[in-house]
């Protein structure tokens, strides 16, 4: 009889969501690729915990999200996940789908887009502030193929960042488009091979970082806020907005590196 081998230890579960840092700027990867990087309750979860992290986190200025793979950036809801019991993890989190679609999230959020991101996928793509899509990359919203609404922002947001008759034309259609048509329509800002797209979208993040982060944040918040006031509100809410900037420690800073021509130190403050 031949002797036993020792039993072999579980393999760990790998974790749905890892990070990196890159100096200012947090790298977050979706890590299923092997279900397109869709969002289950435990990814849920973890990019609730991590995003309520990075908003606290004041040595990060700015993050970048990603999936794993080139098959998809995020398929949306993992459907399998939601009809096996785990619908109230998935739909939980205050901040909407992912933790990320209702999040009002203060830091510059680049969306690098390294494969196809479709119906909750897209809506995540949205809720980011700037956008790097691989080559092969599309985006749609094909909940109206299977009887659903895009309920994740895709159909509060789509209609703001493209022409109207297109948004519509998406939602009704369901019928996704590439990365080169979002680009030309002002939704992508960067198409890159796929192999450079979470390089590009990390110096394009570290490119924001260069910037002093009261001002950057001050900057998305008085967009975000202004295209739903009319213009005297939006100046109101403008003043009150860049007082605190330009009374910070990194206004004069700027004006003092600029004046003896070297590279500000930024404080964040």
């Amino acid at each position: 009889m031949s002797e036993m081998s020792e039993p072999t230890a579980p393999r760990e579960q790998e974790p749905p969501v890892l990070r990196e840092r890159h100096g200012r700027v947090e790298l977050v990867r979706l890590n299923r690729e092997k279900a397109r990087n869709a969002i289950d309750g435990p990814t849920t979860k973890a990019l609730d915990a991590i995003f309520d992290e990075l908003a606290e986190d004041d040595d990060v200025w700015a993050v970048v999200l990603t999936g794993s793979g080139e098959r998809a950036f995020c398929a949306g809801m993992d459907l399998k996940a939601f009809a096996s019991g785990q619908a109230g993890d998935i739909l939980a989190s205050k901040n909407g789908f992912a933790g990320l679609a209702a999040r009002r999230f203060e830091k510059p959020l680049v969306a690098a887009v390294n494969g196809p991101a479709l119906a909750g996928g897209f809506e995540i793509v949205l809720s980011c502030d700037l956008v790097v899509a691989a080559e092969h990359a599309t985006f749609g919203i094909p909940e109206v193929k299977r009887g659903l609404v895009a309920a994740g922002g895709g159909l509060i947001r789509l209609e703001r960042v493209l022409p109207r008759n297109i948004a519509l034309e998406m939602a009704l259609t369901g019928e996704p488009i590439s990365a080169a048509r979002a680009a030309a329509l002002g939704l992508v800002n960067r198409v890159v091979p796929g192999t450079e797209v979470v390089g590009t979208a990390l110096e394009l993040a570290e490119a924001i970082c260069n910037n002093a982060p009261l001002a950057v944040r001050a900057s998305k918040e008085i967009m975000r806020r202004a295209r739903d006031l009319d213009e005297a509100a939006a100046w109101k809410m403008n003043g009150e907005l860049t007082l605190p900037v330009f009374t910070s420690k990194d206004a004069i800073e700027g004006a003092t590196a600029f004046s003896e021509r070297r590279q500000p130190r930024w404080q964040g403050a």
